[in-house]
């Protein structure tokens, strides 16, 4: 029998979730959470064979999630989520989850996908796959991110410029390039294209 954990904060699709998986001879769920935080605490304690895990959640993301439980636990994650980000997939790729859904997808893909990741294989849905590999890479630095997340946070230039050790005119460099780099004309425009994109570490 393999066992499921069921990561998802939108309480009715969590219990449709479960429900449906349980009609399965082979699969049971042997346990349900609201946010990403209560789900690394489930898989520790349970040690279920597979945790399903939506993205954006509270208290801790999916992604967040996925990436402590790459460094503390056995278990496998299959994230099942509304968003076919390239930023996302790529985070999720880093943190060897071993599947990638969308919520689209049939219940019984979602089976099907579960049988193939315990038997070792990696099942990603094509459109992520697609945009992936073809799709539009992070042109940010490291540097140039933690400057768009502090902007995202919302830290003024000279906040900014204490946080990180540099200059309020470095920062004011730093502001130019990112926004020429995303082709945008301002922070806000900045900000909401690359949450859109789905590259800010947690949202």
């Amino acid at each position: 029998m393999i066992k499921i954990v069921i990561a998802e904060d939108q309480r009715m699709l969590l219990g449709a979730l479960a429900s449906l998986l349980d009609l399965e001879d082979d699969i049971t769920v042997i346990g349900k959470a609201t946010n990403g935080e209560e789900a690394v605490q489930l898989v520790h304690r349970l040690q279920p064979d597979i945790c399903i895990m939506d993205i954006e959640m509270p208290a801790k993301s999916g992604l967040d999630a996925a990436e402590e439980l790459k460094n503390t636990s056995n278990c496998k994650v299959i994230i099942l989520t509304t968003f076919a980000r390239t930023g996302y997939f790529e985070r999720a790729l880093k943190a060897d989850i071993q599947g990638y859904l969308l919520k689209d997808s049939p219940i019984e893909e979602l089976a099907h996908t579960i049988r193939m990741v315990m038997a070792g294989r990696k099942i990603y849905a094509s459109e992520l796959i697609d945009d992936g590999y073809h799709g539009e890479k992070n042109p940010l630095t490291e540097r140039e991110k933690a400057v768009l997340e502090l902007i995202a946070d919302g830290k003024n230039t000279k906040e900014i410029s204490n946080e990180l050790f540099i200059t309020t005119g470095t920062v004011r460099n730093y502001v130019s390039i990112i926004m020429d780099k995303l082709n945008v004309s301002n922070r806000i425009e900045a900000i909401k294209h690359f949450k859109e994109k789905g590259w800010f570490k947690s949202q």
